[in-house]
């Protein structure tokens, strides 16, 4: 939503994406080789072929962001051809698509995330192009966040209610379980306009955390191997649930694998990044 927010009055340049897809290759590449190296994983052509980005368009975050972003200049040209109400029945179909048939029982939608994010790059970008009256009420959107946080509550603990009650096997999170479904997306448009409209100071530490947030993804949650060595070896959060101080320990971990992975992050932008493209736009993408 963020980036269809920006992005739908902006264009992407080659070095933005190239900038995308050097990070992606970059933490694919040395963490493979850092556990191969340290013998946690075996050297297979299986691993180094899931090095390489956009081998699987379905659920996978990173691969299907990077196809997403390739049809950003088309989307623009769409949605800057539809006026206001014809951009607002396709957002309405989209929907109708993909939240109405994975919220409801007896209904069901193959998911993708390509296809996904560009029915959210539709919804942010109608609300960059047509504030409505109620656009830059704080309270209200900090109310509808909280009621939609109630609400998803609401929604597991009476699905569970149900599942005892009636002997019923309903997925608990259902109206939560992915971006697309209901009680998610409406968080998520209603979080998104109360942030939005939250008065903060330019500070260049917040910006420099949120250049990195896409590193500490790319990084904690690399594969398999990363999440079984980081979850189960490394913090072994289940092994502790009898702590006494568990509740905390959690709290603390997520903590730490932020500010690591932050660190981690800026060290690549400063040492490699930086001078990389530096080169690349003197040599190479001045040509581009």
């Amino acid at each position: 939503m963020i980036t269809g927010y920006f992005m739908c009055k902006s264009q992407i340049t080659v070095q933005k994406f190239l900038k995308l897809l050097f990070e992606v290759l970059f933490y694919n590449i040395l963490i493979y080789f850092v556990f191969v190296a340290c013998k946690y994983e075996k050297f297979s052509l299986g691993g180094v072929i899931n090095i390489i980005p956009c081998r699987y368009l379905c659920d996978n975050f990173t691969s299907c962001f990077l196809i997403f972003y390739l049809c950003i200049p088309f989307l623009n040209i769409l949605i800057n051809n539809l006026e206001q109400k014809k951009h607002g029945l396709l957002i309405l179909l989209s929907l109708f698509i993909y939240t109405l048939h994975s919220s409801f029982p007896y209904m069901g939608v193959n998911m993708n995330y390509v296809s996904w994010f560009i029915v959210l790059y539709f919804i942010s970008s109608y609300i960059r192009l047509y504030p409505c009256k109620y656009d830059r009420n704080t309270m209200f959107w900090m109310i509808c966040t909280i009621l939609c946080i109630i609400l998803s509550v609401v929604s597991i603990i009476s699905i569970l209610w149900v599942n005892v009650r009636f002997g019923k096997d309903i997925f608990p999170y259902r109206m939560l379980s992915d971006s697309n479904v209901i009680l998610a997306l409406l968080t998520a448009v209603c979080s998104f306009m109360w942030f939005k409209n939250i008065k903060l100071p330019q500070s260049k530490y917040i910006n420099m955390v949120g250049g990195s947030t896409f590193g500490v993804l790319l990084i904690h949650a690399n594969s398999d191997t990363m999440r079984r060595w980081l979850w189960q070896d490394l913090l072994d959060n289940v092994g502790h649930y009898s702590d006494e101080y568990f509740w905390m320990r959690p709290i603390v971990a997520v903590f730490c694998i932020f500010i690591v992975c932050i660190v981690i992050d800026r060290l690549r932008i400063v040492f490699i990044e930086h001078p990389l493209f530096t080169y690349m736009k003197n040599k190479v993408l001045d040509v581009l």
